[in-house]
């Protein structure tokens, strides 16, 4: 069954999930979720393929908007406010809380324009330059192409992409970065700088990172929620199971399908 999350501790939550449903027509995707996410720090989704894991990662900045038959039921909660009333702008909830994909995706820009982008859309009056070498910066990235800002983004190694798709999902000012499998496409060295680079912005920032990795998951998250997935004759169906400090998750969960798919019985 799964865990009712609405007794964890919402001290400084930021995103709330109250029985969210997710549905693509009349298929039920995601069922019931209830979930607190909490500021300034890193949260992991784990769980089997298919379990809608990407699916509900995409519903706190409304990216599952763009999807013809996309419908959510419940609420999620941003700072207060509920992001699927009708008063709201998905694109202003895109600005708040950014993405980063599975795959480095820079635009066909330089380095420079493709940190630069986001801001000028967004009416930054700043100093574009500062903002430029900060965002590069915090993601970990500026000592590695300060020489190379005129370049194409496309002209550095994937690892320097997906820390560039960092700096740029930065570079709005955002209060919450998701991360869809943000390494799965890297090296062991480039996944090692971008798990390094998560420890760093949960202190100015809260994470959500979707994995498939378990070892990703118990190096980088400070709380961890695992999603499993029932198969009925309309599909398969995600539903959380549990939800709680990592450590927890990994040495002592409370139920018995968790414990199966951290001993790796499936998945």
């Amino acid at each position: 069954m799964t865990t009712d999350t609405r007794t964890i501790n919402d001290t400084d939550t930021v995103l709330r999930t109250e029985g969210l449903n997710i549905y693509y027509g009349k298929f039920l995707a995601v069922s019931s979720v209830w979930l607190d996410i909490p500021k300034n720090q890193a949260t992991a989704f784990i769980g089997p393929s298919g379990c809608g894991k990407s699916t509900l990662l995409r519903c706190y900045n409304r990216l599952n908007d763009l999807i013809d038959t996309f419908r959510a039921e419940g609420n999620v909660i941003y700072n207060g406010k509920n992001l699927y009333a009708s008063d709201i702008d998905p694109v202003e909830v895109r600005r708040r809380i950014g993405m980063v994909f599975q795959r480095p995706n820079p635009f066909p820009k330089s380095i420079y324009d493709n940190i630069a982008f986001g801001a000028k859309i967004n009416g930054f009056k700043g100093n574009m330059d500062e903002l430029v070498e900060d965002s590069l910066k915090k993601a970990a990235l500026w000592d590695e192409v300060k020489d190379k800002l005129r370049q194409s983004g496309l002209s550095i190694s994937g690892g320097q992409q997906q820390r560039l798709c960092i700096a740029r999902a930065i570079a709005v000012q955002p209060d919450v970065i998701l991360m869809d499998e943000p390494c799965s496409a890297l090296d062991p060295i480039s996944t090692l700088r971008v798990e390094e680079l998560i420890h760093e912005l949960k202190k100015q920032y809260t994470i959500i990172i979707v994995t498939h990795n378990m070892q990703q998951a118990s190096r980088v998250a400070d709380k961890t929620a695992f999603f499993n997935v029932k198969i009925s004759e309309g599909g398969r169906t995600g539903y959380l199971v549990e939800y709680d400090r990592t450590e927890r998750i990994f040495q002592d969960p409370q139920q018995e399908a968790t414990k199966e798919y951290i001993s790796g019985k499936f998945g």
